[in-house]
């Protein structure tokens, strides 16, 4: 939605269309920490809310990862799937990846397919980071994140020359007509 030319994301309302019980739980992963103790609403909540999205763009995963509504499971395997179901916080694992110096394994396989923007993707990797730091005091306004993404500069297109046909598996939903060579 654009509202006086400035884009707006809109996706809560369609996904409490999905299961509300999922719906619901995975909208959590958007939420700041300060929210739960303060219902008021503010900028540094909304920047933090920005950079889940960006570190979910980045990493192709849910924000959080809750467990599945409740189904018949046996004494025998409640611990193991316990563990296996068990909230992911999508700030805090990526926050241990990178500090385990692994950074390259948080990218979302499909973004790795593109040659040479590693530099820019690490790049938006750390503002995301920066924007989800859990003291809201410590998150940089929204104007210094447009600063900061403005000064990443991508100097080849991911696509073309630089982009890794081996390596094509664009969903048609995901694919452009430029993808595909038709005008």
């Amino acid at each position: 939605m654009v509202i006086n030319g400035v884009a707006l994301i809109a996706d809560f309302g369609l996904s409490l269309l999905l299961n509300p019980v999922h719906a619901i739980a995975r909208l959590g992963g958007y939420r700041a920490p300060e929210q739960s103790e303060i219902k008021r609403l503010s900028q540094k909540a909304d920047v933090y809310s920005f950079g889940v999205l960006l570190l979910e763009v980045l990493t192709g995963k849910a924000p959080s990862v809750y467990p599945s509504p409740s189904r018949p499971r046996s004494a025998a395997s409640v611990a193991v799937e316990e563990e296996e179901e068990a909230v992911v916080d999508l700030p805090k694992w990526v926050r241990s990846v990178v500090k385990e110096e692994w950074t390259a394994e948080v990218f979302d396989p499909e973004l790795l397919r593109y040659k040479n923007i590693e530099e820019e993707m690490v790049a938006m990797l750390h503002i995301g980071l920066a924007c989800v730091v859990p003291q809201p005091e410590k998150r940089p306004t929204m104007a210094e994140v447009v600063k900061m993404v403005e000064e990443i500069r991508v100097e080849q297109s991911p696509v073309g020359e630089d982009f890794d046909e081996s390596r094509n598996s664009l969903s048609p939903s995901l694919a452009t007509t430029e993808d595909f060579g038709h005008v």
